[in-house]
């Protein structure tokens, strides 16, 4: 893997290739391969990752998987998409991954390179005893044990403290030292009365292949698949075919659930609905407060839909995906549409203050407010255009907020200079303008003040 992953190291692309074995499983390799800064190779980290699958993809008995890490730090490779099947037998779930694994390669042509991370392969020697021989000769249980670990392995019997080092005291067999599985059959424990009784007189061998390691997530047993993602499919699109192919291909008992960044996705798109649910009540509570009126503030808010649809049809005819990145440039531009509708519904009001009807107060704030409202909207549309254009690390996280702002609050111009007197016409005749509440309480005090005064000029001339 090394020498096929050298050419890019000597291209410069790669700075080094930094190997780790063993750390894991005897039988797993990770190779960490640090690519230059941005501006020192000319290629994009997918095209160089690419090549790594390519030069890896032919090696024989050997599953590759080529990851990169993620812009949010979360767990799991940046460059695929990882799930997990649970169950409550691991050879069932095995068989599930499997038939699951071949129904992705021929139905997701965005998926590719299944890989399963349950193995039963790791060879292992099974030792069986004859319990009721073993009684019958004598020899007792526990010492069994320690017999064969000590042959093969060695065990820690004690450890010392000593000025402030922990040192284990382990017992291993100085000579005879189990290498083979078949040099377990000559072994001899002492039984209590002292005889050597051959091993092979009280147990059987099995060799089995049985997993390295033994998964469970979310308090069940599971088995980990971690899948290759194609850049121009969206990881959301992808959790959606996978659910559905799940719930069609997968037993009763066996089921399904996102990991890594598929389970940050899934997290944070319940967490960013709640966060736009909360952003549209707070913002109509306070408007609400600031107008001193419902219906004005309805009117502000109910423009706010379709700025947001105005900037999801930006992203889609750009290209750019709906992501954790657009999603906060969306929550920005709710407070953005708000700003606009105030500057022409506190106009509008004024103006009905003054005595103008609903209509004439609507087509009076549109025609005097359009030049600061297109001041308004220029500044922060031009104020956008250097997140779009601009390159380097990091750019295409910084473009999907620059096309919210860019695209979206462009396109919703309209709907802030069309739309928002229109629903003024449409709402603000079921309110009354504070100055006409203001006459009809003066109006009241000069009733009250006439009659008092009426009622004392009455008692003067008794």
């Amino acid at each position: 893997m090394q020498d096929r992953l050298q050419p890019l190291v000597d291209s410069g692309e790669v700075i080094r290739l930094f190997t780790i074995v063993g750390r894991w499983d005897p039988n797993r390799v990770l190779i960490v391969a640090p690519l230059a800064d941005w501006g020192e190779r000319e290629r994009h980290q997918t095209e160089i990752m690419a090549d790594m699958r390519a030069a890896l993809a032919d090696l024989p008995g050997v599953q590759t998987r080529v990851g990169s890490s993620n812009s949010l730090r979360l767990r799991g490779l940046g460059a695929g998409l990882e799930i997990a099947l649970l169950g409550d037998d691991y050879a069932e779930i095995h068989a599930a991954a499997q038939t699951f694994a071949q129904a992705i390669e021929e139905r997701l042509p965005g998926l590719s390179q299944p890989r399963i991370s349950y193995a039963p392969t790791q060879p292992q020697v099974r030792v069986n005893i004859d319990r009721q021989r073993a009684k019958a000769l004598g020899v007792p249980l526990d010492g069994l044990g320690d017999v064969v670990q000590a042959m093969v392995a060695g065990f820690e019997v004690v450890s010392i403290d000593l000025m402030d080092q922990s040192i284990p005291i382990r017992v291993e067999a100085v000579q005879g030292r189990v290498e083979h599985p078949a040099d377990l059959r000559n072994l001899r424990i002492r039984s209590d009365a002292g005889a050597l009784v051959p091993l092979q007189s009280i147990v059987s061998f099995e060799e089995q292949g049985v997993a390295a390691e033994l998964d469970r997530r979310a308090q069940r047993r599971a088995i980990d698949i971690d899948i290759v993602i194609a850049d121009d499919y969206p990881m959301q699109q992808a959790l959606n075919d996978l659910t559905a192919l799940a719930q069609e291909i997968l037993p009763n008992n066996i089921s399904m659930i996102p990991l890594g960044e598929a389970e940050a996705l899934a997290e944070t798109s319940r967490d960013v609905a709640i966060t736009y649910a909360l952003a549209l009540i707070i913002v109509l509570l306070v408007l609400a407060a600031q107008f001193e009126s419902v219906t004005s503030a309805a009117v502000v808010m109910l423009t706010v839909p379709f700025g947001l649809a105005a900037a999801v049809f930006a992203l889609a005819i750009t290209g750019t995906s709906i992501n954790i990145y657009s999603q906060i440039g969306l929550i920005l531009l709710i407070g953005l549409m708000a700003k606009n509708g105030i500057l022409l519904v506190e106009f509008a009001n004024q103006l009905r203050e003054d005595g103008a009807s609903v209509w004439e107060a609507a087509i009076g704030s549109a025609r005097i407010r359009l030049r600061p409202v297109a001041m308004t909207i220029l500044a922060t549309v031009l104020g956008g255009l250097p997140l779009i254009i601009g390159s380097g690390a990091g750019a295409e996280s910084r473009a999907a907020i620059g096309w919210v702002v860019f695209g979206g609050l462009g396109l919703a111009a309209v709907f802030t200079l069309y739309l928002t007197p229109g629903l003024y016409i449409l709402l603000a005749r079921f309110s009354k303008p504070r100055s006409e509440g203001a006459a009809i309480l003066e109006a009241e005090l000069n009733q009250a003040v006439n009659a008092n005064t009426t009622n004392i000029a009455g008692k003067a001339n008794k």
